[in-house]
């Protein structure tokens, strides 16, 4: 088992840690040997005291297309830690547009009038598959599960100047796979990842299933406890929890969580 040290990225709208990567804009030495390999996923903390930009990323066929072979598209989610009263995000496009009214609205920064907006709070879960249009609203800290790849196509950024990449971010867009907005299901699967949200009262104990390859490792994200320790292996003094830390596990590995806690298991496809 080894506890991440978080990579942090100041941003114009607040910062980024990346917790779990392996990564070449953002890879943790140490994460890298425990995978021994490219681990698929990319897993941060996302802290917005500021709206970001207007966003989409591509899928995996488009990635290849655009920016050539050996690219990963990009499906996310986000696991909703802290909003401020009202917090919203911008949760894909109105219907009904073609990408040609869209173009001039991006260029007569009037985009707003085609976005879909969604409150959110505390506890929500919001999944994005590549090509949703989609924006983190100020006053939000998210926990983000993400395919390993840092492709952004920004369609607009609210007058704040920055480059936007209109042609490639219009070519990507999908409106189908999107679902509600809601709290978090207890367990979420999808092509990339599987999610299980566990509530511990007490003890738990898991066994990682032994298997080959980086992706066989499984992380833990503690999203809230009171008290709890973990333990691995041979570990018979143990490691108290603290809210946000995450931990790989390695194929084969026993991991018990004694106390109250409420863990994210993150599990890589």
């Amino acid at each position: 088992m080894l506890r991440l040290n978080a990579i942090k990225s100041e941003k114009i709208w607040g910062y980024e840690l990346w917790i779990a990567s392996t990564h070449p804009n953002g890879c943790q030495d140490d994460f890298s040997a425990f995978c021994k390999g490219d681990y698929p996923l990319l897993v941060k903390v996302i802290q917005a005291d500021d709206t970001l930009s207007i966003q989409v990323h591509p899928d995996d066929e488009w990635a290849v297309r655009l920016e050539g072979e050996g690219s990963r598209g990009k499906t996310e989610c986000w696991y909703v830690l802290d909003a401020k009263p009202a917090a919203k995000i911008v949760y894909g496009i109105k219907e009904g547009f073609s990408n040609d009214v869209l173009a001039k609205a991006i260029t007569e920064n009037t985009l707003e009038d085609y976005l879909e907006f969604v409150s959110v709070k505390k506890g929500d879960f919001i999944f994005i598959p590549a090509g949703t249009v989609h924006a983190i609203g100020a006053g939000l800290r998210l926990m983000e599960v993400q395919q390993s790849c840092d492709l952004t196509y920004r369609l607009y950024d609210w007058g704040r100047g920055r480059e936007v990449h209109i042609d490639k971010g219009l070519a990507v867009i999908k409106r189908e796979d999107m679902i509600d907005v809601a709290p978090f299901p207890k367990e979420f699967d999808c092509k990339y990842f599987t999610l299980q949200e566990i509530d511990v009262k007490g003890g738990w104990s898991m066994l990682c299933p032994d298997g080959d390859g980086p992706e066989a490792v499984q992380l833990l994200y503690v999203l809230d406890e009171s008290g709890a320790v973990i333990r691995g292996g041979d570990d018979e003094g143990g490691t108290k929890l603290s809210a946000e830390e995450i931990f790989a596990v390695r194929p084969g590995e026993k991991i018990t969580v004694e106390g109250a806690a409420k863990i994210m298991r993150i599990i890589a496809k």
